[in-house]
């Protein structure tokens, strides 16, 4: 259990939901992180980047995400029994290199409530010429660079220096203009279980306005967090017709205004919102999807309708909509289970996650989960052990299915699974996650030159 007193405030949420970001700081000594610096430098010489075996390699990086200050930050973004995702990666930024282009990662559908989240850790002083990270606060909510004139913002700072950041945050690697390596170590992190409280010290309920345009989304958000979304709507400014004609617009700033000002307006909005769907563009049909998933319970039945739709764009985005719902798409369980049979991959994809955002507290789906760990399509099968971790100690039928994903050609099935027998915690369980991590059992000090 975290200590509270670790735990972020009121203001550090808030600055984090509107800015994509928030930079912590441990107590380790300087020379803790000299020394994880000099393990990178060595592995790097010898063996090159150590990708996904970045902790094996360098068992000393673990006590900082055992820390509490790293863990009550954890716990406050993506909530109590966050999944430490088994992708991680150095980031190597030589003496020299021109820096990256702006981009965002590529593992989730992108969706604005907080479940995944990326920490950024830097063994060794990276001022801004030795080509730290560069973000663009409040462009986590954004599809397209934005246009809201955000600053790039470097990710500067002494060794030891942490950033935690929306998994959609903008951001690249900077120019380094010295001669000296500069390694920044990302980790990925996910929610397990949908808010149903504030996972931070929340004294107050009031979302503090930020002036700057984009209120109904962050107050939005800060209900998610709070576990108090998908209320009585709220008055919004606008008429429906004009705000879904904005919806089109080339300024996504004013695209994300107008899908929660129709969000906002709650179940009036949803025939002009489902007509919307059909739009020949994805963005339009995305934007429309935001509204849909801030209305929930009002918008359910004709997302239902929608999910059986001849057109594979629709069915898509209805059944994605439906699952970044979360426990307001308790009756459009059956749906997405039905979903998780669909010709299209696409479609299969996106149901069996949003299953396990909106089956958390009951098995009902775990037969279609386990059905669907044995997909031809490798994102389906990821997905789908992803989605049993998060039903968790509910999906103790699925044993047999979980104990053959141990052998998935794919390491995050593989990883995902063992992650879910963790957290199905029986006996059985447990005997089968032992017996898979003893015989899998990788050890940092053997190598050619010391084999035993």
């Amino acid at each position: 259990m975290v200590d509270k007193g670790y735990l972020l405030t009121d203001e550090q949420m808030q600055h984090f939901i509107v800015n994509g970001y928030i930079n912590i700081k441990t107590d380790f000594p300087p020379d803790f992180h000299d020394a994880i610096f000099q393990q990178a430098e060595a592995v790097f010489e010898k063996e090159g980047n150590p990708g996904n075996n970045l902790i094996p390699r360098i068992p000393d990086i673990q006590e900082i995400f055992d820390h509490p200050v790293v863990d009550g930050a954890l716990t406050g973004l993506v909530g109590q029994n966050y999944y430490t995702h088994p992708h991680r990666h150095c980031h190597y930024n030589p003496p020299g290199s021109s820096g990256q282009r702006l981009h965002k990662d590529s593992w989730t559908r992108r969706r604005h409530p907080t479940r995944w989240v990326m920490a950024f850790y830097y063994p060794q002083d990276t001022p801004e010429e030795r080509g730290p990270t560069g973000v663009l606060p409040q462009s986590q909510c954004y599809n397209t660079e934005p246009d809201n004139g955000q600053n790039e913002l470097p990710l500067a700072g002494e060794a030891g220096s942490m950033t935690i950041v929306h998994y959609d945050l903008w951001h690249r690697a900077m120019p380094n203009r010295t001669e000296a390596n500069r390694y920044m170590m990302k980790f990925l992190f996910t929610r397990m279980e949908e808010p149903q409280e504030p996972s931070w010290n929340n004294e107050g309920t009031e979302w503090t306005p930020a002036d700057d345009g984009q209120q109904l989304m962050w107050k939005h958000l800060w209900a998610w967090h709070s576990g108090t979304v998908n209320g009585e709507p709220t008055s919004a400014n606008g008429a429906i017709p004009e705000l879904i004609s904005t919806l089109h617009s080339e300024s996504e700033s004013a695209c994300l205004n107008a899908a929660y000002a129709l969000g906002a307006m709650g179940e009036a909005a949803v025939p002009a919102l489902m007509d919307t769907l059909r739009d020949e563009s994805e963005t339009v049909r995305r934007n429309a999807s935001y509204a849909l998933s801030v209305i929930g319970a009002p918008a359910v039945s004709a997302l239902i309708d929608a999910a059986s739709d001849d057109n594979e764009g629709v069915r898509v985005i209805a059944v994605d909509a439906l699952g970044d719902m979360g426990s307001a798409a308790q009756d459009a369980l059956p749906t997405l289970i039905q979903a998780t049979q669909d010709e299209s991959a696409e479609v299969r994809k996106v149901a069996v996650e949003g299953v396990g955002l909106v089956a958390q507290s009951c098995s009902t789906a775990v037969p279609a989960l386990t059905q669907a760990l044995n997909d031809a399509d490798e994102w389906v099968r990821r997905n789908a052990s992803l989605a049993l971790a998060r039903i968790g100690s509910k999906a103790e039928a699925g044993l047999p299915a979980l104990k053959a994903a141990l052998k998935d050609e794919n390491r995050y099935v593989r990883a995902n699974a063992a992650h879910t027998l963790h957290r199905i915690g029986t006996p059985e369980a447990r005997d089968i996650l032992m017996h898979f991590l003893t015989t899998s059992r990788w050890c940092p000090s053997t190598t050619w030159e010391s084999g035993y």
